[in-house]
């Protein structure tokens, strides 16, 4: 059985859109980074404390030990330095104005792992291109609630989608799974996908379905 150590609706919403039945568990961990490690390394481990800690919980509530757990961490990344979620309204303005006309990575750190002790994780990458944002829509944009929640202060499945260019990579990757990477590598935990018979909700993914692999252009 497949288990998502993470209460992220779009992490949720992706798997299942993917054709996977899972579970999801706690995984709460402390996301402090040591002071100059990369955004490589910082991704990768927080993914795999964040399965470690849902492994222990699933554990706990009687899960198998050969169940597998899932656990992910996307970071955004300008310059080398890791832009989070915002902690205010002005911070996500600075967050985006920083971004404004700029290329930028997304970095997802992927962890599985399971009771019997194996362990396997990797950091998948995204570039991301943005055209130049004026003030009054980034005001308009924030004042929609939708950077609150999210590293670099976007979502590129929602109104968000419109301030991108383009993109070299996976589209999942950005909103928070690597789909294409992930579904490779469940393959060979023996976790298949099931048959897709129709579309669960309309999460704004319409306007890029076919792109989730390579270059994207709106």
């Amino acid at each position: 059985m497949l288990v998502l150590a993470s209460s992220s609706p779009r992490r949720s919403l992706l798997l299942r859109q993917g054709g996977y039945v899972f579970e999801t568990v706690q995984a709460s961990v402390l996301e402090d980074l040591e002071e100059g490690i990369s955004p490589f390394i910082g991704a990768k481990l927080l993914a795999e404390r964040k399965a470690k800690a849902g492994l222990t919980n699933w554990l706990e509530l009687g899960g198998d030990k050969q169940d597998v757990i899932l656990g992910a961490d996307t970071m955004v990344v300008l310059d080398s330095c890791i832009l989070g979620k915002p902690g205010s309204a002005l911070e996500a303005e600075e967050m985006l104005l920083s971004l404004s006309g700029r290329t930028h990575k997304v970095l997802t750190g992927v962890a599985l792992i399971s009771g019997s002790g194996k362990l396997v994780s990797d950091v998948i990458e995204t570039v991301v291109n943005f055209r130049p944002l004026g003030e009054d829509e980034i005001k308009a944009y924030i004042a929609g609630g939708e950077p609150m929640d999210k590293a670099g202060s976007y979502g590129i499945q929602g109104e968000a989608g419109k301030f991108v260019t383009s993109i070299e990579g996976s589209l999942t990757n950005v909103i928070g799974l690597p789909m294409e990477y992930l579904s490779e590598q469940l393959k060979t935990w023996g976790i298949e996908q099931t048959n897709i018979t129709s579309r669960e909700v309309d999460d704004g993914l319409s306007a890029f379905e076919g792109l989730t692999g390579g270059a994207f252009t709106p």
